[in-house]
């Protein structure tokens, strides 16, 4: 597997661990049925947690064993994701702030792809 293909992939697994875990946390103000069974959706760390390792192992091998680089990416994916899910479920406009902090996000994961 290419270094570019280890990155998306790597990626891509952040984003659905961030969505995940926004699901697993933030669940309970979106459903009643999520919100009487918090010892369910503790159970869901578990395999979000497989999902953050490989998530840390691809991005990781594609920066040659450099950690910061896939900290970061994982960090602007949570921003991204949690924007975007509590936009649409709990109607929580994107403010400028919080569309600036977002575009600081994609720099970050834009200087650390670019920035060899």
């Amino acid at each position: 597997m290419s270094n570019l293909t280890k990155l998306i992939v790597g990626t891509l697994l952040y984003l659905v661990g961030q969505t995940l875990v926004w699901y697993q946390i933030n669940g309970q103000f979106i459903s009643e049925w999520i919100k009487q069974r918090p010892f369910i959706m503790s159970l869901m760390g578990v395999p979000i947690s497989f999902i953050y390792i490989y998530a840390t192992k691809y991005t990781t091998e594609s920066f040659d064993g450099d950690l910061w680089p896939q900290r970061l990416i994982g960090f602007a994916m949570g921003m991204i994701a949690f924007a975007f899910l509590t936009w649409i479920h709990l109607n929580q406009a994107i403010t400028l702030k919080t569309a600036v902090t977002l575009a600081l996000a994609i720099a970050i994961v834009v200087i650390q792809i670019v920035w060899k």
